[in-house]
């Protein structure tokens, strides 16, 4: 009864903004950053628990929270923040979604960028059906993308003693830019405000009791979904790190690592997998970000909006500055671009963490 609201925020862990933190982790640095991915998820887990038993034990999801307890001019530099980071994801799952559609069907990335604002018309027809039928399908597209890492790692046959190793602490100033990415595609402030606004889709009882049995099984719904996603992050760390380290291959951009992971695997399969996890990754995490960003304006302006003019005003924010980069850097930028908002993810995290805390 309780299970679901987890596996939603669990995707915005296994967006592509994730995949490229990974994958220019793990190629460029092998599995020294694999501790990381280990610790960032041991935060999340903590802050979408404390998230889940405000929205149970209050009755309020974190953006409602605010607009009471907060004067009007934090309360609403609190919600421009917020957007901000949803814009910020928003782009990691436009590029990702344009690079997964260029990879499988050799459409160019600025088509592919374009291509994706058509996902609001998918947005419109999933939230007909209802908050089941959503996690429902949300669920599948986790194993889809799961299954097609959990057979890349298995093709690269990365050593078990050298990945251990990667949970031991090590950081440098290389690798430091990367390893904040990784936080802030692991740890995203927009899921603290979703959360909290899903637990309460459940029917939860008004006595003491019934509350603990609501958190107690909203924390292991959490503890499988956000340990899901971090089997999926390691894997493509751990596959990279296998795969283009261990050969001394320096990924500049996602095509390349793409084109290269069926001749360095050995199996033609291997390009095929990784461009449609990337694709799937894409699509599935733009749901999670039209309910958080309806969920965010609601609570802090109280102010509803049609979900369909939600999503194309979050989603033509996050085109433009794709687009631009792509028609006047070229598409090589774009992975840079990615890492770029996964950076300001972690920025922001403060602002949502903060007031949650309190």
């Amino acid at each position: 009864a309780f299970a679901g609201p987890a596996y939603l925020v669990s995707l915005g862990h296994m967006d592509p903004g994730n995949c490229a933190t990974d994958l220019k982790g793990g190629a460029r640095f092998g599995y020294s950053l694999l501790w990381v991915l280990v610790m960032s998820n041991a935060m999340a887990l903590l802050l979408q628990t404390l998230s889940s038993r405000l929205g149970i034990i209050a009755r309020r999801d974190l953006a409602q929270a605010c607009r009471d307890e907060y004067p009007k001019l934090t309360a609403y530099t609190l919600w421009i923040l917020c957007e901000v980071a949803i814009i910020a994801c928003d782009l990691a799952e436009v590029l990702g979604a344009a690079i997964g559609i260029n990879l499988l069907f050799k459409i160019p990335l600025l088509l592919g960028v374009l291509i994706t604002a058509a996902d609001t018309l998918l947005i419109l027809w999933f939230t007909r059906y209802g908050i089941r039928a959503i996690e429902a399908f949300v669920l599948v597209l986790i194993l889809t993308i799961s299954a097609c890492f959990g057979v890349e790692i298995f093709l690269a046959k990365p050593q078990a003693s050298e990945v251990f190793s990667g949970l031991l602490p090590h950081l440098n100033s290389s690798s430091l830019y990367v390893a904040v990415a990784m936080l802030g595609a692991t740890v995203m402030p927009h899921n603290l405000y979703l959360h909290s606004a899903l637990v309460q889709t459940r029917r939860i009882g008004d006595t003491p009791l019934e509350r603990r049995e609501a958190c107690r099984f909203n924390f292991i719904d959490s503890f499988i979904a956000l340990n899901g996603a971090l089997f999926v992050n390691a894997a493509i760390l751990i596959m990279a790190g296998a795969v283009f380290f261990q050969n001394h291959i320096v990924v500049t951009e996602i095509q390349q690592a793409h084109a290269l992971l069926s001749p360095l695997l050995g199996n033609t399969f291997a390009s095929l997998l990784f461009g449609a996890a990337l694709l799937c990754s894409g699509l599935s995490s733009t749901l999670t970000g039209t309910m958080a960003g309806q969920i965010v304006m609601e609570g802090f302006l109280r102010f509803k909006m049609q979900p369909w003019l939600r999503r194309s005003i979050t989603r033509m924010l996050a085109i433009l500055p794709a687009a631009l980069t792509i028609y006047y850097a070229g598409e090589r930028a774009s992975y840079s671009l990615l890492l770029l908002s996964q950076v300001v993810l972690s920025i922001q995290l403060p602002f949502a963490v903060i007031p949650l805390l309190t």
